[in-house]
């Protein structure tokens, strides 16, 4: 595998992407050559059928993958691929931008297959996305989580839950509902009401129980917070250690990731503090997010795109995607992690990822609206 990039701090930086993508268009091949920080990986592990068996073409060459996914996660997966296949996988990483530089880069943009989080930016991938119609991806991937013109597919779930003190919170159960209630007043964290991890479940609260309820009941949730929405979801299990407040809400993930972080041992602290409740939707079942990939409308690497993306839809990477980030693995065949099954068993919401996209902006609208953002 070759980094191509290394992962983006700054807007500066993707302005600075941004800037040269006519050059990059011009010279592709100076593109993968002169990249900012090169490392090759290989590793020897025997093919299987998901990955050469639907692939037009050869196995052998190269695939680009644009990433939002931090190295830590993917890398892995690549290696597999690459021990697998021997295709090649050429790897740019950023934090933001991405779909835009391939929009600036046109017919001769590299990029084979984008990878990306949230629901948000999986809809918005649609814009440089070609269909893919591989079999193994319709078998593997449920049908609300992808996009009914198969221009972008799911490949692990996320929830979005509640961090409930465990001193301080004996309710077993909860519904989002109830959080707009007065009896959580200034007692519920969370972070921007216009991050897209808010959005995605303000979307699916809207399509639930329709606007004029569903205003009413983010107003009733922006009472009960403790202060003005702030911080990242880490930060908001940190105010219900700290005493701030009782309930947090923050992606699942968060907690695998505070109870083995060795590098900043307090959060182990904040993770203890805290045990994870499932909240039902107003329908019944668990709000859920997602991770994915799209395949780029000009990708010059066709059949090696849909080898790779074969290939992340196999037992084999969906464990690892399981393991390393603790995700819920898309295919419904693979059991999570020892660790995520130990917060508990739940019911996922049924609501299609593509309508909870097509409602993100009047949701965003409404957050305004209610000036959310502004606290109680």
């Amino acid at each position: 595998m070759r980094r191509l990039s290394t992962f983006f701090s700054s807007p500066l930086s993707i302005c600075v992407a941004l800037g040269v993508s006519a050059f990059v268009t011009l010279a592709m091949a100076g593109l993968l050559a002169r990249a900012v920080a090169n490392e090759a990986v290989t590793s020897q592990y025997k093919a299987t059928s998901d990955v050469r068996g639907e692939g037009r073409g050869d196995v052998r060459g190269e695939v680009n993958v644009y990433s939002y996914r931090q190295p830590f996660l993917v890398e892995p997966l690549f290696e597999k691929f690459t021990a697998q296949t021997g295709i090649e996988v050429r790897v740019i990483f950023a934090k933001k931008g991405l779909i835009e530089r391939v929009k600036t880069e046109g017919k001769r943009s590299p990029a084979d297959v984008i990878l990306t989080v949230d629901i948000g930016r999986l809809h918005a991938a649609r814009d440089v996305a070609q269909a893919v119609t591989l079999p193994v991806l319709q078998r593997h991937i449920p049908a609300v989580a992808r996009g009914a013109d198969n221009k972008w597919f799911g490949l692990t779930w996320r929830a979005r839950v509640a961090y409930v003190s465990k001193a301080r919170v004996s309710e077993r159960t909860l519904r989002f509902e109830d959080l707009a209630k007065p009896a959580y007043r200034g007692r519920v964290c969370l972070r921007s009401g216009q991050h897209p991890y808010n959005i995605a479940l303000f979307a699916a609260m809207l399509d639930h129980l329709g606007e004029g309820e569903f205003k009413h009941w983010l107003g009733g949730l922006k009472a009960n917070l403790a202060g003005s929405p702030s911080g990242n979801d880490r930060a908001q299990v940190r105010k219900v250690y700290g005493g701030a407040c009782d309930i947090a809400i923050g992606n699942t993930y968060y907690m695998g990731k505070m109870q083995t972080n060795e590098k900043k041992p307090e959060q182990q602290a904040w993770a203890d503090a805290v045990r994870i409740v499932f909240p039902d939707m107003p329908r019944g079942g668990a709000h859920m997010n997602l991770s994915g990939m799209a395949m780029a409308k000009h990708a010059p690497n066709r059949a090696n795109a849909e080898k790779l993306m074969a290939f992340l839809v196999s037992e084999e990477a969906q464990k690892i995607y399981a393991e390393v980030n603790f995700e819920y693995p898309i295919r419904a065949d693979i059991e999570p992690s020892a660790r995520v099954k130990s917060w508990g068993a739940f019911t996922p919401d049924t609501l299609a990822l593509d309508r909870i996209a097509a409602l993100r902006a009047r949701a965003s609208e409404i957050v305004d609206e209610v000036s959310f953002n502004s606290g109680p």
